[in-house]
């Protein structure tokens, strides 16, 4: 029996994208709302997405993101990931393949605020990623080449409620069997109690690749406030509803904190390891 749970909880690390860190957790949308000045973010995740090709799952990964200066954020993502071909011969050759488990391609990002948020005024902002080729093209792993994601999105909040959304492109050098591909996507999101946030999102993207079409999705996921409101449980989950088969899932951890004494590197992991 606890075998088994042991079992059961090591594929769910695994299986529930080859885009989890693409977004603003849990969701595939992503928001202009850099990390505060001298705060940090830590995150532990694990992600899947599933298409008639196969299943690229991301997990165990770990997210770092620090309020570096006012209105800019720096971003890194360290993922470890497994490719499972469907090895349907219907899709062959992208379909076909073994299993493989590794390191995966690496992300960094800066996201700034341009603008700030008034009472009628969105905030704006970017959100500019670049994904290293870390991980092993031939094994199912990576991209085998550097890509970026060029985005802009906007946010608005009122009362309980918040919206926020926009889109970009993808661009990926040196693989000519790769052309820049638009995304983007809108996500409505309210607080209820103190314990729960939660929300939906419209997220599109274009072919990016030989391995992947055009999908139009609908995900609905959100979070759970732990006592300590700074430490967070996410979640995610979808489908596609127009163009490839696609579904989408992502379970996570979230502690965040200052600058104040006590609170920096060393104070979290003081207080939280």
């Amino acid at each position: 029996m606890k075998r088994s749970l042991l079992l059961s909880l090591a594929v769910l690390l695994v299986a529930v994208t080859a885009r989890p860190a693409f977004a603003g957790p849990p969701f595939l949308t992503d928001d202009p709302a850099p990390v505060p000045f001298r705060h940090y973010e830590f995150y532990v995740f694990s992600g899947m997405s599933g298409t008639p090709l196969g299943i690229g799952a991301t997990g165990p990964a770990v997210e770092f993101n620090w309020g570096a200066v006012r209105n800019l954020q720096i971003h890194v993502v360290l993922p470890m990931g497994a490719a499972f071909p469907s090895n349907n011969p219907a899709y062959a050759p992208d379909s076909i393949g073994s299993n493989a488990y590794g390191l995966t391609d690496m992300e960094i990002g800066v996201k700034y605020r341009w603008v700030k948020e008034t009472k009628w005024r969105p905030m704006i902002g970017t959100f500019t990623m670049i994904e290293a080729p870390t991980g092993s093209a031939s094994r199912g792993l990576g991209a085998g080449a550097t890509w970026y994601r060029l985005p802009l999105w906007m946010q608005k909040d009122w009362g309980h409620w918040t919206t926020y959304g926009g889109g970009g492109f993808q661009v990926v050098t040196n693989q000519s069997q790769n052309e820049a591909s638009p995304f983007g996507g809108w996500l409505l999101q309210r607080d209820i109690g103190k314990k729960w946030t939660l929300g939906a999102e419209v997220y599109s993207h274009g072919a990016d690749g030989p391995n992947t079409e055009a999908a139009t999705m609908i995900d609905g996921g959100g979070y759970y406030y732990f006592k300590n409101p700074g430490f967070q449980l996410l979640f995610a989950y979808g489908h596609s509803v127009a163009g490839q088969a696609e579904n989408y899932a992502y379970l996570g951890l979230y502690w965040t904190w200052g600058s104040k004494p006590g609170h920096g590197l060393n104070g979290f992991f003081r207080h939280h390891f």
